[in-house]
């Protein structure tokens, strides 16, 4: 007959066993993790980027300086490229021109269906990108679109005010989007 062993070295024995396949799980966890980098991965073509000023087609008033900067200040965030003052100290040169701006009805006010209470808004543009080197396009007329939602609580024209920072942030993260990341 097999002696029975005492309750605590049953215990300690789970115990061990429990810490043995954690440990085990661990490992494995950890060793799929091991490539694993922040970041998107892409590493561009090139690394220094002239900002030419935004243009625009759209009546938009002051729309181009809101999203030159806030374009300057995401790539500058994202620090993958470095910017410069001119095309002739650059790799490559974005040029952005605001081609859009459109309003459509999301939603009506229950008191007056003929009345909006909430627009979509959209701000569209084109992105070139050239490489200066061999003055071919990385790409051409690229179409970005930033979409915001506009309640009109306090009129059209304040909202539309208040939400043109908003546009231009959204923009430029797109724009980083397509000049930085893998095409």
């Amino acid at each position: 007959m097999i002696p029975a062993r005492p309750v605590s070295e049953k215990r300690a024995a789970a115990r061990t066993m429990g810490l043995m396949g954690l440990c085990i799980a661990l490992c494995f966890a950890l060793s799929g993790c091991a490539g694993y980098q922040l970041g998107t991965g892409s590493t561009p073509q090139f690394s220094t980027l002239f900002i030419a000023p935004v243009k625009s087609e759209a009546l938009i008033p002051q729309a181009q300086v809101l999203v030159t900067t806030q374009l300057r200040e995401a790539i500058i965030r994202d620090s993958r490229v470095k910017l410069v003052d001119s095309p002739d100290s650059a790799d490559a040169t974005l040029h952005i021109s605001l081609i859009g701006y459109d309003r459509a009805i999301a939603v009506a006010r229950s008191d007056d269906t003929g009345l909006a209470r909430r627009f979509d808004v959209s701000l569209r543009a084109q992105a070139t990108l050239t490489d200066n080197r061999t003055k071919k396009d990385y790409f051409l007329q690229r179409p970005l679109l930033a979409k915001r939602g506009v309640f009109t609580d306090s009129g059209l024209v304040p909202s539309e005010y208040q939400a043109m920072p908003l546009l231009a942030e959204q923009l430029a993260k797109e724009t980083v989007h397509a000049v930085l990341d893998t095409w």
